[in-house]
């Protein structure tokens, strides 16, 4: 007997919005670490991220029916802030439904009200500890890649 499988772990696209090299190889590590291996997209600032997500820019004529099956987002960026990134994704149809997790040092009460109103789907603040920070990137990898049910693509159409 044979088991029907989804989408594997692996074909699951992340895109990690992060401005800071030192938090972003943290990220890629600790996903390599854990035997993630799924293709990471890494955008710089918030510009560069709403290219990536809408084709545009240096990513015109990417293919837009590959999306990622989760947005990790920092609120500190250059060019567009994080609230305006998320604003932007949750304002486009082909984008809202897509998971974001602010990751962030902030501990601002008011940008985690502010990420929950404009749609973010989870609020962590960023451990300062590397083993931490390692052990919290394998939980959110693991829940929203592997155990999270999106919505089915014939229901979104």
């Amino acid at each position: 007997m044979s088991k029907v499988q989804g989408p594997s772990l692996d074909s699951k696209l992340i895109l990690l919005i992060e401005d800071n090299i030192d938090d972003e190889r943290l990220t890629l590590r600790a996903l390599r670490r854990n035997n993630i291996m799924n293709e990471v997209v890494v955008a710089c600032d918030g510009q560069e991220a709403i290219d990536y997500l809408f084709a545009a820019g240096s990513f015109t004529g990417r293919d837009m029916s590959i999306m990622p099956a989760v947005i990790i987002l920092d609120l500190k960026l250059p060019r567009l802030s994080g609230l305006e990134v998320l604003g932007r994704i949750r304002g486009t149809e082909s984008t809202r439904r897509i998971p974001v997790v602010v990751l962030t040092a902030s501990e601002d009460v008011l940008q985690i009200e502010q990420s929950y109103v404009l749609g973010a789907n989870s609020f962590i603040q960023k451990p300062s500890d590397p083993a931490d920070f390692s052990e919290m990137i394998l939980q959110v990898a693991m829940y929203w890649l592997l155990l999270n049910r999106t919505m089915p693509e014939r229901m979104l159409a």
